[in-house]
């Protein structure tokens, strides 16, 4: 006989079964639960003919590779997770790039700004200083 039990996702699957357990009251094959409740039906591993160690050895690898299955899934899910984790750091990056590309040019235009108010100011002082002679010229003179 076989029994199943409902696993959430993100937990491993583990099968085990005996091929000297099968009983005479076996239950059909429509009334058995889903081996594994997240395969779509197509993928479900059909209950095996108890009588057949043939069919008990399909219905086992059958397990294996739905279990496999299950794992990969499991892995490509965390890997797509991963992935836009990645391309949102990426972004990120790109944007901070940007960002500083702009604080840059904003730096130079601020910098060749304070060069030519410096310039312009020692233009301002030594100007100032001409008029201030010129006029103490003018005091003195009068």
């Amino acid at each position: 006989m076989i029994s199943t039990t409902r696993v959430p996702a993100d937990k491993p699957v583990r099968i085990a079964f005996s091929l000297n357990d099968a009983s005479d009251d076996t239950p059909p094959e429509d009334s058995i639960p889903l081996v594994f409740p997240e395969l779509d039906q197509q993928l479900q591993p059909l209950p095996p003919c108890h009588d057949s160690a043939e069919s008990m050895q399909v219905f086992k690898q059958h397990c294996q590779i739905a279990e496999e299955y299950h794992e990969v899934k499991k892995e490509i899910a965390l890997l797509e997770e991963r992935k836009k984790e990645l391309i949102a750091k990426l972004d990120q990056a790109e944007k901070e790039k940007v960002d500083a590309a702009q604080l840059v040019r904003e730096f130079e235009a601020l910098t060749e700004e304070n060069r030519t108010l410096k310039l312009a100011q020692a233009q301002c002082v030594e100007q100032l200083e001409k008029l201030r002679i010129q006029y103490q010229k003018r005091q003195g003179s009068s």
